[in-house]
């Protein structure tokens, strides 16, 4: 039922028109009838006889994964190294172009609209496509291994920080940009003395943020041939070498829960 706030501070209630109430019944209807439809569609491409003995399934898997096989936990050493490596140089890459892209962004620094407008569209378009999906493009364009996951995290990393990057500067406070502009300063120096102050620790904690993310999206990339320890996972996988599974989630486990601690400390000691 809507409400109106008075100057008073009461509240009067009164009833939907038939108008609103249609509206509103419509909209539920829409969201049901959509629903169904969807269902329907699920239905018809699910084979449901195999979700009869999937509990069975599901912990005769289980009993195949554990113990983990720990033999193997050596040569998984390297693979591991590099997803980090990846994560790291994919995020480093990613940052150097969404960082001026975000000022060309931002509506308080962008020098022209038009500018403005291809910094949005590229922002946009790196966020629109999954780092899986940019992997499996770039392992058919540069080949197989680390430099096409490294290249992947880049790409779908300038989107997530350029939007943030450029958010945090529209939200800088005017007066001192207005004040160093006022003395002459070159618009230039009015980002290094004005607004990279006020930007720095948005810019430290978005980069840690992302970075931490990347860490767990390069895990995967290697199950496209894009290098990492997915790649070591899928190998596993093939030969249904369930313990050899198994261990490759402990070591990605405590690789997330290791940048997971990093990104926290960073960000507290930066806010």
């Amino acid at each position: 039922m809507p409400v109106n706030y008075l100057k008073s501070g009461s509240v009067s209630w009164h009833p939907k028109s038939c108008r609103q109430r249609l509206i509103a019944w419509g909209l539920w209807f829409s969201g049901l009838a959509l629903f169904c439809i969807c269902w329907r569609v699920i239905s018809e491409n699910t084979i449901w006889e195999f979700l009869y003995d999937a509990d069975e399934q599901a912990l005769s898997l289980l009993g195949r994964m554990v113990p983990p096989d720990w033999q193997v936990t050596g040569s998984l050493l390297a693979p591991l190294w590099d997803t980090i490596n990846i994560a790291t140089i994919g995020t480093l890459l990613g940052l150097l172009i969404a960082f001026p892209l975000a000022f060309l962004a931002a509506r308080n620094t962008s020098p022209h609209p038009v500018l403005r407008g291809f910094a949005l569209l590229v922002i946009v378009s790196s966020r629109s496509i999954n780092a899986l999906i940019w992997a499996m493009l770039l392992v058919t364009i540069v080949g197989p291994g680390v430099f096409a996951g490294m290249l992947a995290i880049a790409l779908r990393s300038i989107g997530f920080l350029g939007k943030l990057l450029y958010e945090a500067i529209e939200e800088v406070e005017v007066g001192p940009v207005e004040a160093v502009r006022s003395t002459g300063a070159s618009p230039m120096q009015v980002l290094q003395v004005a607004i990279w102050p006020q930007i720095k620790p948005a810019f430290a904690g978005i980069s840690v943020y992302r970075w931490d993310i990347n860490i767990r999206e390069s895990t995967t990339l290697g199950l496209v041939g894009a290098g990492g320890i997915g790649l070591a996972m899928n190998a596993a996988i093939n030969n249904l070498a369930w313990a050899q599974v198994a261990t490759v989630f402990v070591l990605i486990f405590l690789t997330v829960l290791l940048s997971e601690w990093v990104s926290a400390n960073v960000r507290r000691h930066v806010s």
